[in-house]
């Protein structure tokens, strides 16, 4: 798996389709925590369709020889959850949405290690470049965050903000426009963090 720093947020590229199965059990343990085996992988693909969106964009994301079945299987979910994340779209270990409905990210956007995004959510630009969102960010329902913001480690973005401009590390923000209300408890709604270096 290839590392690559942008803009200091490590991000897992793949580079087989092995590598696309380290990232679907990344997120796989951010649903469930500890062990993940094939039996549990099985399990939370069954009963948790946010999973099943995770588990065709983790497929697609890697240029290999099955890329067009699962960039099809991708798009019927996509369709059937209403959740448009473009398979190039730079995102890290861990990814976790929250519930299956209305998010949008823009393929230039930069999604960190551990993060959370919620329903009705859009990360979006007009402009070229979309935000860069580093690592236990979480974003709550109903959040637009706007062209190309920094959103810092481990801040909390709450529901219904509209993000226009950077937001510092571990910072609470809420409000249109967001606007920073806190600088207590960072992380707290990012659980089962994943580390890849375990």
């Amino acid at each position: 798996m290839q590392i690559k720093n942008i803009e200091n947020v490590s991000i897992p590229i793949p580079e087989s389709y092995r590598d696309c199965f380290v990232l679907i059990k990344s997120d796989a343990y951010r649903y469930l925590g500890g062990m993940i085996s094939i039996k549990s992988l099985l399990k939370l693909y069954i009963k948790n369709s946010c999973f099943v969106y995770n588990f065709w964009l983790r497929l697609s994301s890697y240029d290999g020889m099955f890329k067009i079945p699962f960039k099809i299987m991708q798009r019927h979910y996509s369709n059937k959850y209403g959740i448009f994340i473009p398979s190039e779209t730079k995102i890290g270990y861990g990814f976790f949405i929250g519930h299956n409905c209305g998010i949008v990210i823009n393929p230039t956007a930069v999604v960190g290690n551990n993060v959370n995004i919620s329903q009705f959510t859009t990360i979006g630009s007009n402009d070229g470049q979309a935000a860069i969102i580093d690592d236990e960010v979480y974003i709550g329902p109903g959040v637009s965050i706007v062209e190309n913001v920094r959103i810092g480690k481990r801040a909390t973005i709450g529901a219904g903000a509209v993000v226009v401009k950077d937001v510092n590390a571990e910072a609470t923000v809420a409000g249109v426009p967001a606007k920073q209300i806190s600088l207590k408890d960072p992380g707290r709604y990012i659980g089962n963090i994943f580390n890849p270096n375990l």
